[in-house]
């Protein structure tokens, strides 16, 4: 089955979601600045099992795009009014990088319409987190749009595999966003701040990583697992950001046992 809309947020605002496959209901997060097709290259990994469900972020896709405060909390209610629009009580939720802190919210927020849990290259924010170097954020910060893709690459995949897959890549932003809107984006993930409260996380939560990962350094697996009950971390060798891409054929059955209930931790 597959469906396409748009479900009304709180404050009024369009949130566009896109909806395939049958089975357990799996929410897809994407990363900052970036829509469904984020998801693209690994989506029908999940199809046979789990209807996915997918969403632009406001400011992205085809969800309205307001000039105002985003933040990862509100993302998460964006997240609610999908599965309320859909009349899905309870689902599973899979975020990475900026999607892997909005997940934590929906957690957070909403214990009881999160069955299992995936956090994915993400952190629980600046405090208690590990950071980008600040080489890093001047690099992006400094170059044009064609340099950022450029840096952005090295961060998401090895040489070797761009070298093997030259493109194009469903991971470096949507290309139709405005600049207010891409501040936004830049400001909300920023400002993620879940530490005191990711306690409270009441699914069976598993946290992936890539270990050559320097976009979101992978110690932060490891501080999420220490700090959410339930949680295990696994470590992906060889992997950077876009680990669930370059490396699908390992993440995707970590998360398609650890879904199913088969996953046994040692």
């Amino acid at each position: 089955m597959s469906d396409v809309g748009s479900a009304t947020a709180a404050d009024g605002f369009r949130i566009a979601y896109q909806m395939r496959g049958s089975g357990t209901p799996l929410v897809l997060l994407a990363g900052q600045a970036n829509n469904h097709r984020w998801w693209d290259a690994v989506r029908g990994d999940f199809e046979d099992s789990c209807q996915t469900i997918t969403m632009d972020w406001r400011g992205t896709g085809d969800s309205d795009r307001p000039d105002e405060v985003y933040s990862t909390q509100g993302f998460a209610d964006d997240v609610v009014a999908v599965l309320d629009h859909l009349g899905i009580e309870v689902a599973d939720v899979y975020g990475t990088s900026m999607g892997g802190r909005v997940a934590q919210w929906v957690a957070i927020r909403y214990p009881g319409r999160v069955r299992r849990l995936v956090l994915g290259c993400t952190s629980p924010g600046k405090k208690h987190g590990f950071e980008r170097s600040q080489e890093i954020r001047r690099a992006l910060a400094r170059a044009d749009q064609a340099g950022r893709d450029r840096i952005l690459l090295d961060l998401m995949y090895t040489p070797g595999w761009l070298a093997e897959h030259p493109g194009p890549y469903d991971v470096l932003g949507d290309s139709t966003m405005q600049t207010y809107a891409r501040g936004r984006h830049l400001v909300a993930s920023n400002n993620h701040e879940a530490w005191e409260e990711l306690p409270a996380i009441k699914a069976p939560t598993l946290i992936l990583h890539g270990a050559d990962d320097v976009f979101s350094p992978a110690a932060n697996a490891a501080v999420l697992a220490e700090r959410i009950p339930d949680a295990h971390a696994h470590v992906i060798p060889g992997a950077r950001h876009a680990y669930f891409h370059e490396f699908q054929t390992t993440a995707s059955p970590l998360v398609l046992d650890f879904l199913a209930d088969g996953q046994t931790f040692s």
